[in-house]
C-alpha cells in the first residue's frame, strides 16, 4: 500500500506526523509488516524524535542551528552553492547528516514506536514549503 503525505511547512522546526501516518495506517488491510518512509526533497529529514517534552524539538532546532548556521556567518564563507538564499546549503548539509528514509515495525495495525516517541519532518528552510512524504506498508 503506497500514500503521500504533504506536510505544509512554515520555516524550520520539526513538523509531527504520528497523527496522520496512525489515521493512513488505520484503512490499512495489513496488521503486520513494515512501514516505509522517505521524504522527497534534499533540504528536510526525517526523524524519530521524543513528543512528549516540546523542549526536546527547540535543543534539536537550536543544536542543528549552531552545528550549520546559515551562510551570512563568517564561519561559513567556504560554501559556494549560496544563490537559493544563505540557508539553502546548510538545509542540504542538515538532511545529508539526519535521515530522510524510515523504517517502521507495524504490529498489530499500529507502529512499534516507543512510548515517547513521534515520527517528525524536520524542516531545514526558512520559506513555506509543501513537503511530500512517500509511505509505503508492506508485508
Amino acid at each position: 500500500m503506497a500514500h503521500t503525505i504533504l506536510v505544509q511547512t512554515n520555516g524550520p522546526r520539526l513538523y509531527e506526523l504520528t497523527s496522520e501516518i496512525t489515521r493512513w495506517i488505520d484503512l490499512q488491510p495489513i496488521d503486520d509488516g513494515v512501514l516505509t518512509l522517505f521524504v522527497r526533497h534534499t533540504s528536510c529529514s526525517l526523524l524519530i524524535q521524543e513528543n512528549a517534552d516540546p523542549e526536546v524539538q527547540t535543543d534539536l532546532q537550536n543544536f542543528f542551528h549552531r552545528l550549520v548556521p546559515p551562510t551570512t556567518d563568517p564561519s561559513m564563507d567556504y560554501l559556494t552553492h549560496t544563490y537559493e538564499g544563505p540557508d539553502d546549503m546548510p538545509a542540504h548539509i542538515k538532511a545529508a547528516m539526519m535521515p530522510v528514509s524510515l523504517s517502521i515495525p507495524v504490529h498489530g495495525g499500529r507502529m512499534a514506536l516507543g512510548t515517547w516517541q513521534g515520527v517528525y519532518l524536520f524542516e531545514h528552510r526558512n520559506a513555506p514549503h509543501t513537503r511530500q512524504v512517500a509511505a509505503h506498508l508492506g508485508p
